[in-house]
């Protein structure tokens, strides 16, 4: 029997649901309890394997501070509709964000004030992914 794939709007809903609730600093355990639901739910849902029906998506956005329609942002003409399925790789941005690091590094980053700082945050990072790339 073929692997299941998800569906590519429901699977660009579910990176939205991810991406506002990791901005938020909110857990899937957390989301879980709010929709009365398991964090294992939660997961099912952010990756698309399961469809989140309207009504539960309007508590998510209402959970999340974010009209219905953020979850839908970016979709036409995406990724997301091109068709993939979960071995396909996610939007490089996308895959910074999942990432605890990339969110925190990201969130801290928007912090600094002083553009100088921000500027020689950027070149050093630059420099240490050129140096990486030269070894590889």
């Amino acid at each position: 029997m073929p692997k299941k794939q998800a569906n590519p709007v429901d699977a660009h809903v579910g990176h939205r649901v991810r991406l506002r609730r990791m901005l938020m600093g909110m857990s899937q355990e957390r989301l879980g309890e709010l929709l009365g639901l398991t964090f294992q739910q939660v997961q099912k849902y952010e990756k698309g394997v399961n469809r989140i029906g309207a009504g539960r998506l309007f508590e998510i956005a209402g959970i999340l501070g974010v009209p219905i329609g953020f979850f839908y942002e970016d979709a036409e003409g995406s990724q997301a509709l091109a068709g993939f399925s979960e071995d396909d790789k996610s939007p490089p941005v996308m895959e910074f964000f999942a990432s605890g690091e990339g969110l925190q590094l990201a969130l801290a980053y928007m912090n600094i004030k002083d553009a100088r700082v921000r500027r020689r945050i950027l070149d050093l990072v630059r420099e240490l992914s050129e140096e990486q790339e030269a070894k590889n």
